[in-house]
């Protein structure tokens, strides 16, 4: 079980939390970030880390823990700062983001960074490697279930799709793909750049069960979340996020893609997000 079960509200109040922690992070790197990525996440890993996942950082080596991948690798920012939240790391490891010997790499490192499953930044990688674990959870009859949260610029990698193939070939419905669709990749929209719409009939023709969530209001994700289908297939959750959500001059803006805080910018981000 998850060792947090939190209320919405408190999810709430915790997503807040963790976007105060990217502003930080991002300011203080030398190597700048993945703004807009790490803040369009917010709301779903805080619900899997804070309600939903049964994993806890007493528990890494537990064989019957859920598995989180996170397959959009350049997101780890976000990441990192729900772990830390989580306690599966002390805090004052963030100050050290992707500075030299850090445990903070610039993308996910699982021997460096406790709770880290798998090593993920080159794009695509992620959900073959979960389809293969929830395959191998399936025929040990064990209990645990697999989340992949791709990107959704990530869908233009073709082993995405292979990955679905097999994962409902093999009716690995312990599977949960969580799409972070927030319609921009790089330097600008994915519509443009490639376009994947209409992704939930994508999913559907490849024989997994779709459900949409708006991704950024944590009632939305925690209920789909919850309440998906169980009828033997895959689950692919399309979170309809806004890159760079939670600050309104990051949102929906594609140059936040690789900028991080600098100046005045820090002060009126961390003032955007104080506790109500």
């Amino acid at each position: 079980m998850n060792p947090y079960s939190l209320s919405i509200d408190d999810l709430v109040t915790k997503a807040r939390h963790i976007r105060r922690r990217i502003v930080q992070l991002n300011a203080g790197s030398p190597a700048g970030g993945h703004t807009g990525a790490d803040l369009s996440e917010v709301e779903i890993l805080t619900a899997l880390y804070f309600r939903l996942l049964n994993c806890a950082p007493d528990r890494l080596d537990d064989p019957e823990r859920d598995i989180y991948i996170q397959s959009k690798g350049h997101g780890v920012g976000g990441y990192y700062c729900c772990l830390a939240e989580a306690g599966y790391f002390p805090i004052d490891w963030l100050p050290t983001y992707q500075h030299a010997n850090s445990h903070l790499p610039g993308h996910p490192v699982r021997h460096k960074t406790p709770g880290i499953e798998l090593n993920t930044g080159a794009l695509g990688h992620g959900l073959p490697v979960a389809v293969g674990i929830a395959l191998a959870a399936k025929r040990d009859n064990s209990p645990r279930r697999v989340f992949a949260l791709t990107g959704d610029g990530e869908l233009a990698e073709g082993s995405n799709w292979e990955a679905a193939l097999v994962s409902a070939h093999y009716g690995l419905d312990n599977l949960v793909i969580i799409n972070d669709k927030n319609k921009l990749q790089l330097a600008g929209s994915t519509r443009s750049i490639m376009n994947t719409d209409p992704l939930g009939d994508k999913w559907r023709a490849f024989g997994l069960n779709v459900t949409e969530c708006a991704g950024n209001d944590m009632q939305s994700v925690v209920d789909t979340l919850e309440n998906l289908p169980s009828n033997g297939k895959p689950n692919v959750v399309i979170a309809n996020t806004e890159k760079g959500a939670g600050i309104s001059f990051t949102q929906g803006r594609a140059e936040w893609h690789h900028r991080v805080f600098k100046g005045d910018e820090i002060t009126l981000a961390l003032e955007e997000l104080k506790d109500e």
